[in-house]
Parts: C-alpha cells; sequence; structure tokens
C-alpha cells in the first residue's frame, strides 16, 4: 500500500503534534515533516516532496495565505487550509480557496483548538481526498462541450426559469469562474448549494459578489428571488425555493443533515422539482459523493429541466457529476470553462 506522506504546517508546536497524531491514527497517511510558518513550509516541501500539505493560516514570518501562493506558482501540491471560524479566518479561508487550495477544515474553537478531537475524522478524510486530487486541474485546459449520449440540446424558455448549482470540493474556485462569465441582464435567478459550514458562506458570497457582473449574496429567509441575483445557501441550513403566485422565495430550514450535508443539493433541486412548472437549468459541479443526484431526479420526473455536469477533466473531484451522469439525468457533460455559455445557450 502506497502511503500518503504529508507535511504540517502551523505555528503552534501543540498543534502540529495534535494535528500529526490524528493522522497517523490512519494507516495509509505517513506525516514525513512539519513546519513552522510559510516560509519554513515552502523549504521543506521542495525538500520532502509531500503528497498533501495541511496549511494554518495565521503564522508569523510568512501567514498562510502567502505561502500558498508560492506553493502554487513554485511547487503546486493539494492544499487543506485550516482555519478559525472568526469573520476575518471565513473570508481569509475563502481567498484561499481561490488561489489554490483544495479544500478547508474549520478549527472548533479558535487558533489554539483544544476541542480539535471532534474533527479529527474531518481531518483524515480531507487528507486521504485531497491526496487523489490532480493539480493539473486547477487550471482548465481548452474547454469542450460533450452531449450525453442520446442527448439533444433543446433551449428553455426564459420566462419563469431559473438557474440551479451543486458544487462541493473545489466549488468556490469553479463558482468563481462560471459566476464571473454571467452577464448582469441574465433573464433569471440563481441559488446556490456550495457545501460549507456555517460563517463561511457569507465571506463567499461577499468575495465572488466583488468578482461578478450579478449580484451575490447569501440567502435570507424569505426573501423574493431577482433576475440576475445569485443566492448562496447559509452554511448549516438548507435552501428550499417556494412559490407563491408568479414568484419564487427562499425558505430556509435547519433541518437533518441529508448526505451527511446541509445545505444539501438534493433539498434544493428537490424542492425545485416539487414545483412542477419551473424551467430550470441544473448545474451539478466539482465534490466528493453523489449528493445532488436524487435532487435531479425529481427535477427530470416533475419538472421541466436540462441539466448541465461540470466534465471529469476539470473537476477537483469528479463525484457528484459522475453520480449524476450514472443516474441518466444530465443533457450535457462539459468542461469548466464552457459551463456558463452552456447555461446561456439553454436560456436563449
Amino acid at each position: 500500500m502506497l502511503l500518503i506522506n504529508v507535511l504540517v504546517v502551523d505555528d503552534s508546536a501543540f498543534m502540529r503534534k495534535l494535528i500529526s497524531d490524528y493522522l497517523r491514527s490512519e494507516s495509509s497517511i505517513e506525516v514525513i515533516g512539519t513546519a513552522r510558518n510559510g516560509e519554513d513550509a515552502i523549504k521543506k516541501i521542495k525538500r520532502l516532496r509531500p503528497d498533501v500539505v495541511t496549511l494554518d493560516i495565521e503564522m508569523p514570518v510568512m501567514n498562510g495565505l502567502e505561502a500558498l501562493k508560492v506553493i502554487m506558482d513554485e511547487h503546486p501540491v493539494p492544499v487543506v487550509m485550516l482555519s478559525s471560524t472568526t469573520r476575518e479566518g471565513a473570508d481569509e479561508t475563502v481567498k484561499a480557496m481561490s488561489i489554490g487550495a483544495v479544500d478547508f477544515l474549520a478549527k472548533p474553537s479558535g487558533t489554539i483548538s483544544l476541542d480539535l478531537y471532534k474533527v479529527q475524522s474531518d481531518i483524515v478524510s480531507k487528507v486521504i481526498e485531497a491526496s487523489k486530487v490532480n493539480m493539473g486541474k486547477l487550471v482548465p485546459e481548452k474547454s469542450r462541450v460533450s452531449l450525453v449520449e442520446g442527448s439533444k440540446i433543446k433551449g428553455l424558455s426564459a420566462k419563469n426559469a431559473l438557474i440551479a448549482i451543486g458544487t462541493s470540493t473545489g466549488g468556490p474556485r469553479a463558482l468563481q469562474k462560471v459566476l464571473g462569465e454571467l452577464p448582469r441582464a441574465i433573464p433569471a435567478p440563481i441559488v446556490i448549494v456550495q457545501h460549507m459550514p456555517p460563517g463561511f458562506t457569507k465571506s463567499l458570497a461577499t468575495r465572488l459578489d466583488g468578482l461578478s457582473d450579478i449580484t451575490i449574496k447569501e440567502a435570507e429567509q424569505g426573501e423574493k428571488l431577482k433576475k440576475g441575483t445569485a443566492y448562496i445557501a447559509p452554511g448549516g441550513q438548507h435552501l428550499k425555493i417556494v412559490s407563491k403566485g408568479d414568484a419564487l422565495f427562499a425558505q430556509l430550514d435547519g433541518g437533518e443533515p441529508v448526505n451527511g450535508h446541509r445545505p444539501s443539493v438534493d433539498v434544493l433541486f428537490g424542492s425545485i422539482g416539487a414545483l412542477g412548472h419551473q424551467n430550470t437549468i441544473a448545474v451539478i459541479m466539482t465534490g466528493m459523493g453523489s449528493d445532488g443526484t436524487k435532487g435531479l431526479a425529481s427535477l427530470k420526473r416533475l419538472g421541466r429541466a436540462r441539466v448541465i455536469a461540470e466534465a471529469e477533466e476539470t473537476c477537483i473531484v469528479y463525484g457528484m457529476p459522475k453520480a449524476a451522469v450514472a443516474g441518466g439525468y444530465v443533457d450535457q457533460s462539459v468542461e469548466l470553462g464552457e459551463i456558463s455559455h452552456s447555461i446561456l445557450n439553454y436560456l436563449r
């Protein structure tokens, strides 16, 4: 069995030992070194060539974001960020995802988390998944579109149209690409589930809003959906869409996780499918697992939907799109750089 070689980077000796011990509890992981700041990490990445790096954000000398930029430019390797759940920590985490971090983990109680044991299994699983990532996929090649066998491109009426997007690991970077290419005058509202814990989705929405022509915000309970605006489900809340007359509204639900997630893509897609009359363009992008597939079944059965899946060639993790394709619910598989184009084509 090939071991996953990991470099643990944190300015706290206590945290370095704790994280290392947790990772070593998994037989497939070997901690080959630790580093106390970003500068130290870069030197050791060059020398040790780890398969995965866990990288703290708040460190002296060279912080995690500064180090991440150098790592991505000079020695690309899958990086899992460790972040505090403060507003500043959330903002920095979202920036790290846009720079090239594969995933992140929120420390339960700040910089020195004595209760880090609560997320021990998450640390291990995220490192294992990160080790499977092909770093070349963080920079998409020239895009191409492929129809799923037996499908035909048919447009949807822009009247009463809704765009729904589901994504997970690698999603913030993918969302930046897709939403950043949509025009302000797009004739439909956009609803999004990105798997993230509470405290991070607002920072994601704020960052994406500053990089896009459309308006992007965190969804609020009961608000009416507007064309040209994207609504991101808040971490820790399911997002459902309900109709009143001709208008659509956001409904937040703190119910049990679905597929291990809250928000869940299945819940969002399923709520739209239950409307039964909505012209929907559903997009399923990079992410682990199969969240969204059951919701797509509902959309196809009860609604008027066209489904776009991100192609394997550009997915950071080809899990969610793969499950949707295998279920037979996808009309088009396209690389990341073509998703916005495909959305607009359907609306025409």
